[in-house]
């Protein structure tokens, strides 16, 4: 395959059959990124089963088990857009956590600490807008002014559509962000240019505050407040379904993971469970 032409037709044709699919932006990206992977590593050598058995070898390697199970997803898709189905690989089981990593996982104290960092610049209205209502960050540009008078925000994602409502106070703070910045109506949050924010204008704004607000950087990136969202949630309510509804997802099992305790809270647990056998 020539890599400069062949592939590059390929990845716009596959582009295509992603949006005539209506798979949201974001998908299209990610898969087309992974798409685009492959085909680096295949180079100019024919697609055969025995290329993407080595491809996924390469990337168990490299890469943790849900990350190469993400990309597998992805290139069974282009396999099978290519009318290569014999080529598909399985998928790697992974196991179920009991608990997330400490490392990766974002405290409320992390994310005051984010805020405290960020002052009053655009960042910290976005921040609070993710952590308080849980939405993705491709749903960042239907927090609209009309949004902020109304209280809700109405998202259409992956071929649904659901309410967000915005909380009070976060409301407060964003008809002052609105005013200073003169934005009467659409996106709340836009770029010099006027164009709703994305994710790589989030994405590396909030990896600038981390050294000010002293967070690790591996704990910072968007998807982690809506983490934080859903784990704050949950603690109230204990309602997975209502959480799952609010998140967008299709299947509770999605949302579980959302709410796994951090590795602290599940040996507090262990313990007080081993104290009652005992008593």
């Amino acid at each position: 395959m020539n890599v400069n032409k062949e592939a590059k037709a390929l990845t716009e044709q596959f582009r295509e059959f992603l949006q005539n699919g209506e798979k949201s932006p974001a998908t299209v990206e990610k898969y087309l990124r992974d798409g685009r992977r492959f085909l680096a590593f295949l180079e100019d050598r024919p697609l055969s089963k025995g290329e993407t058995v080595a491809y996924k070898r390469r990337l168990s390697e490299s890469y943790a088990p849900a990350s190469v199970c993400s990309m597998l997803v992805s290139l069974n898709c282009l396999l099978r857009f290519m009318g290569r189905e014999d080529c598909c690989v399985r998928l790697p089981r992974v196991q179920k956590q009991l608990f997330c990593s400490e490392e990766r996982e974002l405290t409320k104290g992390d994310y005051r600490a984010l805020l405290r960092a960020a002052g009053e610049s655009r960042i910290a209205y976005v921040l609070r807008t993710i952590c308080e209502t849980g939405i993705r960050i491709s749903e960042l540009r239907y927090v609209t002014a009309e949004a902020v008078a109304t209280g809700k925000a109405v998202v259409n994602c992956k071929n649904k559509t659901r309410v967000i409502f915005l909380p009070e106070a976060l409301r407060k703070a964003l008809r002052g962000y609105l005013k200073r910045k003169g934005i009467r109506t659409g996106a709340v949050f836009v770029t010099g240019h006027g164009k709703p924010l994305n994710r790589s204008n989030v994405w590396r704004e909030m990896k600038a505050l981390c050294r000010r607000a002293g967070v690790k950087r591996e704990k910072v990136f968007p998807h982690n407040l809506r983490h934080l969202f859903a784990r704050t949630f949950y603690a109230v309510c204990r309602d997975i379904v209502r959480l799952a509804d609010l998140l967008g997802h299709s299947s509770i099992n999605t949302t579980r993971i959302y709410t796994v305790e951090d590795g602290n809270q599940h040996r507090a647990h262990l313990e007080l469970a081993c104290r009652r056998l005992r008593s």
